[in-house]
């Protein structure tokens, strides 16, 4: 390998900087132009999942080996494994005793000198306590990462999920409010974050500050151009699927709420969900059985279908548990989420609120 200084290490260098950025494709530029437009922020960068999108933030935030990221027990495991996937340790945060949100308590104890970041993950939709995250890592000086992949469209104190941390993270995959089968975009204000993240997911081809292209490690995150062209088609319907996806979970909870040992869970003062799902918290015995029963009746739910459990009690993720969160194992085994679909008719809409009902009413016989 050439001296850094030689002659032949200069060349390559140059040679290196001239190429272009594969992920300056048309259908994927515009892509990020239109998301900018529409979700009113600096920057916009596409990626191929929303795995990636978190993945692809904590590296333009500097975050690996040796660090520590600060997230909430209650997740899913892909937001841990982006974590993992940086080198850096995934630190459990309990859910305040009301199950809305981080416990701030346990959040400031488990911040550290490792401590770089805290991601704030919006599950169904909701972004309880964001506010208060922001203010936290306003004054402690960490980064704020939003997992927003199921978030699409939620508003919180009139600002866009996704758009209120220094970076947020989307997916586009099949089933969330905005899809083009698979992918995933990150939104910032910040351009330097956003130009580290964009030469990130494309081997380091293109510059960012104090790092030109061709000078760090990256991986291939790049949204393929089909793709992206299929999400832009998708994002000129965005505000018809977001308000279908409301009245959808609306419309289920009209039908089911009164129902003895289902509390619905309301949105937080200043919020309006997306209607990701129909959310409830489970005062029936045994809540964890009585959603996977709803799960063999025909009702997808977080818990009985994709067996969401809390991340310090999941088998992939114990070699990062330290200690029992009890707010987070009562607030995962007592949800019940019920997700949609664009393909959900009022039809099946109601037939899963008789469902709902009906196993409810036979569970505490």
């Amino acid at each position: 390998m050439p001296d850094r200084n030689s002659a032949a290490h200069r060349a390559m260098a140059a040679a290196v900087a001239r190429m272009p950025d594969p992920v300056s494709y048309q259908e994927t530029a515009l892509l990020e132009t239109d998301l900018v437009a529409a979700f009113g922020t600096c920057r916009a960068v596409a990626v191929s999942s929303g795995t990636a999108a978190i993945t692809t933030a904590l590296a333009a935030c500097g975050i690996g080996e040796g660090h520590e990221v600060l997230l909430p027990a209650v997740t899913v495991v892909m937001t841990v494994a982006a974590v993992a996937a940086c080198g850096a340790r995934p630190v459990f945060v309990d859910s305040a005793a009301d199950g809305r949100g981080m416990d701030l308590n346990d959040l400031a104890a488990k911040t550290g000198p490792a401590t770089r970041a805290v991601v704030a993950v919006h599950l169904a939709g909701r972004t309880d306590g964001i506010h208060d995250l922001a203010a936290y890592t306003r004054a402690t000086g960490l980064r704020l990462i939003e997992d927003a992949c199921q978030a699409q469209g939620t508003t919180s104190g009139g600002r866009q999920a996704g758009t209120i941390g220094d970076m947020g993270c989307f997916s586009l995959k099949d089933g969330k409010l905005l899809a083009c089968g698979e992918g995933g975009y990150l939104l910032t204000d910040n351009t330097d974050l956003a130009a580290r993240a964009a030469a990130y997911r494309t081997h380091w081809q293109s510059d960012a500050p104090d790092a030109p292209a061709g000078t760090h490690l990256g991986v291939n995150f790049r949204l393929a151009e089909p793709l992206a062209a299929l999400a832009r088609h998708h994002l000129t319907r965005f505000p018809e699927a977001l308000a279908q996806r409301r009245e959808q979970a609306a419309a289920l909870h009209r039908a089911v709420d009164g129902t003895p040992g289902l509390e619905p869970i309301t949105a937080a003062a200043g919020e309006e969900p997306n209607g990701y799902a129909a959310l409830w918290r489970l005062t029936l015995p045994d809540p964890r059985a009585f959603a996977a029963r709803l799960a063999q009746a025909g009702v997808p739910n977080s818990t009985g279908t994709h067996r969401l459990t809390a991340a310090h009690l999941h088998p992939a993720c114990s070699r990062f548990a330290s200690g029992d969160l009890p707010h987070a194992r009562v607030t995962v085994d007592a949800l019940l989420a019920v997700p949609f679909t664009e393909h959900d008719t009022d039809e099946a809409i109601h037939r899963r609120a008789l469902t709902i009902r009906r196993e409810a009413v036979r569970w505490t016989r």
